[in-house]
């Protein structure tokens, strides 16, 4: 494949305009790589120690599964001259560093870390440190690393300021009342920040607002009882709910609509996952033919594409370059205006 077919088949490859700029823009040192026929370029050894494999675990508190993390980086990696092995850190210490550890035996070049235990991670870098052997940290930090993650906090805070923005233009005579529902009994950091950004947004146009916190003990369906019950005895309130992941707005969508109170409530979730922006022949809530739905919109993670992310920082560090300390995924929200444009119905993931 020569330098044109090499650049035009990554486009193609990435599933969106945005994915594609950014990619293209990080194998600008591939492209610039002297003639030469494919063989005869280096192809990268890399590592990529997934959080758990496992299709039925949800990663971050949303809806997404760490397999569609996994998939992202095998769909991204097609085109790049890079031999990826695979690991399965199954949300296990122990795991991740004997992972660490099988990558150091097989003299990988590099290894992308995606590992939510600290210890483990300090244990991982310095592991790799003493073989010489670069790290990229996912969504949790390894000393001296670079990091590309989320940030729940700025996360949150789109949400809550939608739905107060929301508020201020269509129920500015009306008395609101917010609710925060989702899986609050988690101790996890990112839940922690994500309901502290949403706090804050939810303030920006409705300061005096305290929300009602609704926890779901991680089964979404068990919103239906508490949400019913806290519906019935706010009869001539607008509400406002902030999910902290889709399955749960669906179920906040499903508790509202079975108590009659759609006029008087509007939700908006986090992730974007299939469940609500779907694919070619899937049920898409969030949809521009689905404008009368109350889930306003979801806050992009794009979990899913990952591996498109990921992999142009990984051959920039394999090529000599640098890059950022910590790179953000990029948080917007998503609704009926723009889902097409991030999510087309063709979308391969």
């Amino acid at each position: 494949m020569d330098r044109v077919d090499l650049k035009m088949a990554y486009a193609a490859a990435a599933p969106s305009q945005w994915g594609r700029r950014r990619v293209l823009g990080a194998l600008v040192g591939v492209l610039a790589m002297p003639e030469a026929r494919a063989e005869e370029r280096r192809r990268f050894r890399v590592a990529f120690a997934n959080l758990n494999d496992d299709p039925s675990v949800h990663v971050e508190g949303l809806g997404f599964t760490g397999a569609e993390v996994r998939r992202s980086f095998e769909l991204a990696a097609r085109t790049l001259p890079v031999e990826i092995i695979y690991y399965d850190n199954a949300s296990n210490a122990e795991a991740a560093v004997a992972n660490a550890e099988d990558a150091v035996r097989r003299s990988v070049d590099l290894l992308i870390e995606y590992s939510s235990d600290p210890e483990a991670n300090a244990e991982i870098g310095r592991k790799l440190r003493a073989a010489g052997i670069p790290v990229l940290a996912v969504n949790y930090s390894v000393p001296g690393a670079p990091f590309y993650g989320a940030d729940n906090l700025a996360a949150g805070r789109i949400a809550g300021e939608a739905l107060s923005e929301f508020a201020r233009q269509n129920w500015a005579d009306q008395t609101v009342i917010a609710v925060i529902a989702g899986d609050l009994g988690d101790t996890a950091g990112y839940l922690s920040e994500r309901v502290q950004g949403i706090t804050e947004g939810l303030r920006k146009y409705l300061p005096e607002v305290a929300p009602i916190k609704l926890d779901t003990s991680g089964n979404s369906v068990k919103l239906e009882v508490p949400l019913g019950k806290f519906l019935a005895s706010q009869t001539r309130r607008k509400v406002l709910v902030a999910a902290l992941d889709d399955p749960t707005a669906l179920a906040a969508k499903a508790a509202i609509e079975r108590a009659s109170r759609a006029g008087d409530c509007v939700i908006v979730g986090q992730g974007v996952d299939r469940s609500v922006h779907g694919g070619a022949n899937d049920k898409k809530e969030i949809d521009p033919n689905n404008r009368g739905s109350i889930i306003l919109g979801s806050v992009a993670y794009y979990l899913d594409r990952y591996g498109y992310q990921v992999l142009p920082l990984a051959m920039t560090v394999l090529q000599g370059g640098e890059v950022p300390k910590r790179t953000i995924t990029r948080h917007i929200l998503i609704t009926a205006k723009n889902v097409f444009t991030e999510y087309p119905p063709y979308d391969m993931n």
